[in-house]
């Protein structure tokens, strides 16, 4: 992720608009990554200062390039780097001994003209073979703490060079967001997968539906006593999540720190600025897509119910039962809850499965809460054999029906739990 320093936007009527290299506009730019990552390639042993030079030299064929740009590149292929950062306390020791050495042959010339001169060569070579190093060598380990000495060991090198250019793209972005005091979400489309991506980047949500499906409003534990953007590094590090995800739109509030003091005067009021983005804005992120399946006992039921209705086609009592994949999402308060499946009867009552797995007592306890919170929900727990000992010291809700099972859950097992207590 990119510091502040290097971050680039234009405010315009209200929008804050990151800087975006497009395919029409900036197109020569695929060819310049290109070249970026191949100096890194074949700059293993570089300095990271002499790989930085060479980057701003080739951004120097866009005469438009701001320098800004040209760090934000640097800073990006460093993180795909791996760097020698040297041993700091060695390197500061061998300083001290350099120095000192160095002092008692004070003054060194080019060319000795008297009895107080000292070849500066002469006792370089001395120097170094005092540290049992030629000097060259021993001026590379010098500095070697130094940021900008660090060498180059390793380059991860993109399976496409335009990756650079997406991951440009998304930092600006996060830049912007470093400033947020508040996200805004309406979700459509992966709910589960952006309040994952939210509580992963320990941002507090809240949640009210809306026509299609919700609004999160997602913010820090601070600011329910005051405004605060405190929480923006959370927010731009949420946000590769959230490009993985789809059916969405967002809406930034940003307020600069410098003006975070007066953002409740009336002048302040109207520094605020808009960052707004959705699943269609062309950002791309390297964030895994939200997994549609948990676990392999959910994946053998959606497998074997899917087996069921083809081999049941034409049977009506069987064929009119449907397994919905997380079709629904429960909110009270604070919390959320994602049961895996709802099963639609024929009758088109809708049943929520929820598939209890791990043993864990945090689990276990977690999972206990939540079944208290929507203790009035119709659901249809399948819990495995092996925790049923523990499950059975709870008192489950009358709404709430059971269904312990050996190693897979069947359709047949599901069908059978809803209709003995329908």
């Amino acid at each position: 992720m990119l510091t502040k320093e290097l971050g680039i936007a234009k405010l315009v009527d209200g929008q804050i608009l990151p800087d975006r290299l497009s395919r029409t506009k900036h197109a020569q730019y695929v060819a310049l990554a290109k070249q970026m990552c191949d100096v890194y390639r074949d700059g293993i042993g570089s300095m990271r200062k002499e790989l930085h030079l060479e980057i701003h030299k080739i951004l120097e064929a866009d005469s438009h390039c701001p320098i800004r740009r040209a760090g934000a590149f640097c800073k990006l292929l460093d993180d795909l780097c791996e760097f020698d950062a040297g041993k700091p306390q060695k390197t500061a020791q061998l300083r001290q001994r350099v120095f000192r050495q160095a002092a008692t042959l004070h003054p060194l010339v080019a060319n000795v003209e008297s009895i107080l001169d000292h070849s500066e060569q002469v006792a370089k070579d001395k120097i170094a073979a005092s540290e049992n190093m030629t000097w060259p060598e021993l001026q590379r380990s010098l500095f070697a703490d130094i940021i900008d000495h660090h060498r180059l060991v390793k380059f991860e090198y993109p399976q496409d060079t335009k990756e650079l250019l997406a991951r440009y793209n998304v930092a600006q972005t996060q830049v912007a967001m470093l400033d947020a005091r508040q996200l805004i979400i309406d979700a459509t489309g992966d709910w589960k997968g952006i309040l994952r991506y939210a509580k992963l980047a320990h941002l507090m949500h809240r949640i009210e539906p809306i026509v299609g499906g919700y609004r999160i409003t997602l913010d820090g534990p601070a600011s329910v006593l005051r405004g605060t953007n405190r929480y923006g590094i959370q927010m731009a590090k949420f946000l590769p999540g959230l490009l993985a995800c789809s059916g969405w739109s967002l809406k930034a509030t940003v307020i600069p720190k410098g003006l975070a003091k007066f953002a409740d005067s009336n002048w302040g009021r109207s520094q605020r600025w808009l960052l707004t983005l959705d699943d269609r804005s062309g950002l791309q992120s390297s964030a895994l897509a939200p997994a549609k399946i948990d676990s392999g006992v959910e994946e053998q039921l959606v497998e074997s119910w899917n087996l069921m209705q083809l081999l049941v086609e034409g049977n009506p009592e069987l064929a009119g039962w449907q397994l919905l994949r997380e079709g629904e999402l429960l909110v009270r308060g604070q919390r959320v809850f994602f049961p895996d499946f709802t099963v639609v009867t024929p009758a088109g009552v809708r049943i929520l499965v929820e598939i209890v797995g791990f043993w864990t007592p945090e689990y276990r306890r977690h999972k206990s809460q939540v079944l208290e919170a929507f203790a009035d929900t119709p659901l249809l727990l399948a819990i495995p054999q092996s925790l049923k000992a523990q499950w059975e010291k709870h008192t489950f809700s009358p709404s709430h029906r059971v269904l312990y099972y050996s190693q897979e859950v069947f359709p047949g097992e599901i069908i059978r739990a809803i209709e003995e207590n329908s």
